[in-house]
């Protein structure tokens, strides 16, 4: 049985080293980062990020040049 749970996108506030912020996602109430290998986790809480679209998402990805299938396959976390 696939367990399907929604996700929200953020973008964190620019900086020197990610002019454009960078993307997370909260699914099932865990916060991830994207990073160049796919999805972290981070710990606490994302307080200066704000929320995107999902097509914000995607034209962020497509910004950075990354892959628009790994707005898809933020980890279900397990508890």
């Amino acid at each position: 049985m696939e367990v399907k749970m929604d996700v929200r996108y953020l973008r964190t506030e620019p900086t020197m080293a990610f002019p454009r912020g960078r993307l997370l996602a909260v699914r099932g109430g865990r916060l991830y980062v994207l990073a160049p290998d796919g999805w972290d986790v981070i710990g606490g809480r994302a307080e200066h990020a704000h929320p995107v679209s999902r097509v914000e998402a995607e034209d962020w990805c497509e910004h950075e040049g990354w892959d628009l299938n790994l707005l898809d396959s933020v980890p279900i976390p397990e508890y």
